[in-house]
């Protein structure tokens, strides 16, 4: 796995960045604190240049675009014979997994892959 550290980070980039990770979670309830939690990342993305939380921003930040991808395909298919509804439940699952294995490797203070 790549591991981008360059520079050391305090443990407050470690605390932003779980925080958006709950924001990710939260938004399976309230999709407003998706947007949030990549306005977050978009913000603070030069303060963990360099360090081990990069690698966790841009995955926040991959997996938010694609989670916006697969919404929107599966908003377009709807209609075909549940079709929406299968790719739906796919991007669920799907985007479960990455704010699950991010959480995980952030604790074990591991980096995402790029």
């Amino acid at each position: 796995m790549y591991e981008p550290v360059v520079r050391p980070a305090g443990p407050q980039l470690k605390t932003l960045t779980l925080v958006v990770y709950g924001l990710q979670a939260l938004s399976l309830l309230t999709v407003i604190t998706l947007l949030v939690g990549v306005i977050v990342n978009y913000v603070k993305l030069d303060d963990v240049r360099g360090t081990l939380y990069e690698s966790h921003f841009r995955w926040q930040i991959r997996t938010f675009w694609w989670s916006c991808v697969w919404g929107l395909l599966s908003a377009l298919t709807w209609w075909i014979f549940g079709l929406g509804f299968l790719i739906g439940g796919v991007a669920f699952v799907w985007f479960i997994y990455r704010v699950v294995r991010g959480f995980l490797n952030l604790n074990d203070g591991k980096s995402m892959p790029f």
